[in-house]
């Protein structure tokens, strides 16, 4: 009897074999994975953003510290903190723009509104924040950049732009 394997482009063997942490980020051009091996006995540290490997480090023989990396469309600064919790534990915290994933999701929930709609057999995520109305499908995003005064009516509108994702 012959076992076949079928493995997606972005995983291999190889990969995830020291996975010790996955987070789900909701940005303004959608939501993103973020993925991070640990590798405690070889030094390894490796991050994958959307399946895409980010950062590979062998044999770090610090094992506590930062690995500093960009995420999505607008290249947002994500930090992933390693601190030595007790013994040989790890624990392992997403820091976005300099705030703890907590709190981003936080202060984010507080200044955008966001909504998936089902158009034509397919998810169209908006987006509407202080700097304006984003909208993005499976390979595109859209964004018109909007000013607003402090009685909350527009007073300058840019054209729309149009940004194509790398996925």
């Amino acid at each position: 009897m012959a076992l076949f394997y079928s493995f997606s482009p972005l995983y291999n063997l190889e990969k995830m074999t020291d996975l010790v942490a996955v987070w789900d980020v909701a940005l303004s051009d959608g939501v993103h994975k973020i993925e991070f091996e640990h590798g405690t006995t070889s030094g390894k540290r490796v991050v994958y953003v959307d399946g895409k490997e980010e950062i590979r480090k062998e044999w770090m023989f610090k094992l506590v510290g930062k690995e500093t990396f960009c995420v999505g469309a607008a290249k947002t600064k994500a930090t992933i903190n390693i601190d030595a919790v007790s013994g040989f534990a790890y624990e392992y915290t997403l820091e976005i723009d300099g705030k703890s994933l907590k709190k981003y999701m936080e202060n984010r929930s507080k200044t955008t509104n966001t909504w998936v709609l089902h158009l034509d057999g397919q998810d169209l995520r908006v987006v509407l924040g202080e700097l304006g109305l984003f909208l993005q499908d499976q390979k595109r995003y859209y964004g018109c950049m909007v000013q607003w005064s402090k009685n909350g009516d527009s007073n300058d509108a840019s054209a729309p732009t149009e940004r194509f994702l790398d996925h």
